[in-house]
């Protein structure tokens, strides 16, 4: 399943989950994208990676998802998750090394 929107995309390749663009979300848009990464990890792959390399912005709404997305997976311990960020992109830069607070053996990779 593929998310587009005008200003940002949200799509499954393998077990590569990517965001780009610019995700300015409201509530709406949540439950499909929760049911999008909740579907990839019931899938118990060995390993997923989230690739936010263009991932230009992503408001709060957007980070709740992102952070239920690293709690759940604390709940698929078979599953590795990987983390792979742009660190010339100030936000990813702040805010994805606080995901290894909610859970410690997430692996997180600035490009």
């Amino acid at each position: 399943m593929d998310i587009k929107a005008d200003e940002y995309s949200v799509w499954v390749e393998g077990t590569d989950l990517y965001f780009s663009g610019v995700m300015r979300l409201e509530n709406k848009a949540a439950p499909e994208i929760t049911a999008l990464v909740r579907d990839l990890l019931n899938s118990r792959p060995p390993a997923i990676t989230v690739r936010l390399f263009d991932l230009e912005f992503l408001n709060s709404q957007g980070r709740n998802i992102l952070a239920k997305l690293v709690i759940e997976a604390r709940n698929h311990p078979e599953v590795r998750l990987v983390v792979r960020g742009n660190s010339n992109i100030a936000w990813q830069e702040r805010a994805l090394p606080n995901l290894k607070k909610l859970y410690p053996d997430l692996v997180l990779l600035m490009d």
